[in-house]
């Protein structure tokens, strides 16, 4: 067991369709990390969106947050390492998306904090969806100008909204080969997410990373979507949840149940 790394995405694979770890989830995982599973998740989400779900987990190794830019504990939501945009980046995406005030937000890191900042605007249906839902959260703040919204050390960029319009920023941004774009379906909603971060910064280089640094042999991933499939590409077994894309699929070891049937508990119990 111990010479084997476990790694599963979060939403729509581990955690259920109501956005949340079941209770007996985090039971289950938390006596295999007393039995020494080595097991982490790597997710799109920022370590402090990710804690409000994961926080019952008593994960020690490194957790993978916001696609592979930051690596962080769980325990304490510390930013562990963290990559971000150069100068002449920050630049080039001021310029390259005029329209980032109505279809987005900047993830900036101030010291070890990291806010998301928007701007007032004539927003997407799903950025303002997103704007309310964490309208009480302190680290979202408003700025007056785009170049506020790039303040501190940026580190990703954020858009949501109808497909078509995403897509048309994904296909410019795209050609730009110095930062990496995702650029994929919501799991609970109907829109379009398009994510960008400096370049490297994938689950599968940030999961590679840790495999080499803690010395694992093997490395078992599980997932749900698009920006999942860099990892099952350098699995030694990845495995899809029945609820998955059929993108995703088609790159799986196999397919297990579905997300709101613990599927990803149960292998593991099964495994260890």
């Amino acid at each position: 067991m111990g010479n084997t790394l476990y790694v599963t995405d979060l939403d729509g694979t581990l955690m259920r369709n109501d956005e949340k770890l079941s209770a007996y989830a985090i039971e289950e995982i938390n006596k295999l990390l007393d039995k020494g599973m080595p097991f982490t998740f790597a997710t799109a989400r920022s370590i402090e969106s990710a804690r409000v779900i994961t926080g019952g987990l008593k994960i020690k190794l490194p957790v993978i947050t916001r696609n592979g830019a930051v690596l962080a504990d769980n325990t304490t939501g510390k930013h562990l390492q963290k990559s971000v945009f150069t100068k002449e980046e920050v630049e080039l995406l001021k310029s390259m998306i005029p329209e980032l005030p109505e279809i987005g937000f900047v993830s900036c890191f101030i010291d070890d904090i990291m806010i998301r900042t928007y701007m007032p605007a004539d927003h997407t249906e799903g950025l303002q969806s997103y704007i309310d839902y964490y309208k009480n959260d302190p680290s979202m703040r408003k700025t007056e100008t785009l170049d506020e919204m790039f303040c501190g050390t940026p580190g990703y960029v954020t858009m949501i909204g109808a497909k078509e319009r995403i897509r048309t920023v994904y296909e410019r941004v795209r050609e730009y080969k110095g930062w990496e774009s995702l650029f994929q379906k919501d799991t609970y909603r109907e829109e379009y997410w398009l994510e960008i971060c400096p370049q490297n910064c994938t689950k599968a280089k940030s999961i590679l990373k840790l495999k080499e640094q803690l010395g694992y042999e093997k490395l078992v991933v599980f997932g749900d979507s698009l920006n999942d499939i860099s990892m099952f590409k350098i699995a030694d077994e990845a495995y899809a949840v029945a609820n998955a894309m059929d993108e995703l699929k088609q790159f799986a070891t196999g397919v297990i149940g579905t997300n709101e049937e613990d599927a990803v508990v149960e292998f593991l119990k099964g495994r260890i």
